[in-house]
């Protein structure tokens, strides 16, 4: 047996391996990197006209986090529609999606040599594998049929983990037919450990009836774990209807869960079916659920005990299947303490509390992320390429992302709209000094400042509680300065519950 048929071999052994599906992928690649000596390696899956990385080898971690739609990449269309071997010329003047993105190459930027294997199953495209090169004649000793042998055994690998996948769900969420739809809408980005343990609850809890309440702070995505609950319950094909409490006002408020008849108030010309009705057999997602007021709590408390609600200026009872799923940034116990949430509503919606973890709790999901909105901003401003300084990786791992998910998009953008005012030719490389806080327009700044106690100007006037109170609100203010006036930040500095803080903070004038 020669060297090629022994890699072959290994690579049918590893794929059949008794390995999680990611180790049996990054082995694969690590066989096929060492039989072709290629200087990166990457298998992804097809899903809905876009390929997404499922596993790499030599490719930047922000790779990962990435989605490279077909309309935008033409060397990965051509691979979508050969139904076999790729290879694209050394001189190719299409863009190769990964142009900068291999590390420890600085010199050579870009790749010149690259193959596509397409993976299909009876004649459908599940996914495919993209081999490159720096060297432009790496691949010409290995022949098309060598490389079908790649693509077949994957191919096999790829279809039998969908498959076992779907099997796992369908045990749980539905009897419906096996298929290998998957829901990338609702796709969360992340490998970290919370967030693999997030997911694992979020299909827990999905495949039941269970009231929900998302817990978490600001910009963590907690619209993104509704809707993943809702697209994996049996609930799927029904509607997900959203409504926004904090944008709510109390004139129109109980219209718009439970609806009107014609003429139950001024402006009132027809008959209007709440959100309640309108998520019948299906799921209703309350956003920021604690600003709801206490009268509304009392009626939305009903509709959740008795399953049915009244219109306004309705005296007939409609009898409804809507599930619950409900989130705030709040903390909802320390708000029923106050007297500012109903004790009974809270115990009604947190049947399963969901906590979801703030970005800087996240391992290196951070340079996913980045990598995920640097490609939406690729194709959104037409670009060939765009990749991230080693420097920036550094700085947006070390930063605290107060504002979490969204605000690290709302950084990646601007810096790559500041990055193509500088360059003309669409190859943009993100720096750290791209990189602006949303609200104040300056630099990152990675580096924690020290709290300065010694500013404290002691008045002999002053009583104890009266130099407390005045030490509190100095000190108080110098943190939520230094966390860029945000307040979870600085609930978080301080070592405070975020609710105490705000009823601090307003004791001592600060709000």
């Amino acid at each position: 047996m020669n060297s090629v048929s022994r890699q072959w071999l290994q690579i049918a052994l590893d794929l059949n391996s008794s390995l999680s599906n990611q180790d049996r992928f990054d082995r694969l690649l690590t066989t096929i990197r060492h039989t072709l000596n290629c200087d990166a390696s990457a298998l992804l899956l097809f899903q809905d006209q876009q390929f997404t990385p499922l596993a790499i080898n030599g490719l930047a971690d922000e790779v990962f986090g990435r989605r490279f739609d077909l309309t935008f990449h033409p060397r990965l269309e051509a691979i979508a529609r050969a139904g076999d071997i790729v290879r694209f010329p050394s001189d190719s003047t299409l863009p190769d999606p990964y142009d900068g993105l291999i590390p420890n190459h600085e010199d050579k930027l870009h790749v010149h040599s690259c193959i596509g294997l397409p993976l299909t199953i009876d004649e459908r495209l599940i996914g495919a594998i993209t081999i490159d090169a720096f060297d432009p004649e790496q691949f010409n000793n290995f022949s098309d049929d060598d490389l079908r042998i790649i693509s077949a055994l994957a191919a096999s690998g790829l279809h039998t983990a969908l498959l076992l996948q779907q099997l796992e769900k369908q045990a749980v969420v539905s009897h419906e037919p096996l298929t290998e739809k998957h829901n990338i809408k609702q796709e969360m980005i992340g490998t970290s450990t919370v967030m693999n343990e997030l997911r694992s609850q979020i299909d827990a809890v999905a495949a039941t009836d269970l009231t929900v309440l998302i817990t978490g702070e600001t910009g963590v995505g907690k619209e993104l774990v509704a809707s993943a609950i809702h697209y994996h319950s049996p609930r799927a094909n029904q509607n997900l209807v959203y409504l926004n409490c904090a944008a709510l006002p109390e004139s129109v408020a109980e219209s718009e869960l439970f609806g009107h008849v014609k003429g139950a108030f001024t402006g009132a010309i027809s008959h209007r079916k709440g959100k309640f009705e309108l998520a019948d057999n299906g799921t209703l997602f309350l956003d920021e659920v604690g600003e709801l007021s206490l009268a509304l709590q009392a009626k939305l408390l009903r509709a959740l005990q008795y399953g049915d609600i009244q219109r306004v200026g309705d005296d007939r009872h409609i009898r409804v299947k809507t599930r619950i799923v409900a989130a705030t940034n709040r903390s909802l116990h320390e708000e029923v303490k106050e007297g500012r949430f109903r004790a009974d509503l809270y115990h009604r919606l947190s049947v399963f509390p969901l906590p979801v973890p703030p970005l800087r709790e996240r391992e290196n999901d951070v340079v996913l992320l980045a990598g995920f909105f640097a490609e939406q901003c690729r194709n959104k401003l037409g670009l060939n390429t765009i990749r991230l300084d080693d420097k920036l990786v550094s700085t947006i791992k070390a930063y605290h992302w107060p504002g979490n998910i969204r605000e690290l998009e709302h950084v990646i953008s601007r810096a790559a709209v500041m990055a193509k005012a500088e360059e003309k030719d669409g190859d943009l490389l993100l720096q750290t000094e791209h990189l602006l806080i949303s609200d104040h327009h300056q630099a990152i700044d990675i580096t924690p400042a020290e709290i300065d106690s010694n500013t404290f100007d002691y008045n002999e006037d002053f009583g104890l509680k009266s130099a407390t109170e005045a030490f509190q609100k100095e000190l108080i203010e110098q943190c939520y300065k230094h966390n860029h006036y945000n307040w979870a930040a600085t609930a978080r500095q301080l070592k405070l519950d975020n609710g105490n803080l705000h009823r601090l903070a307003k004791r001592l004038q600060l709000k």
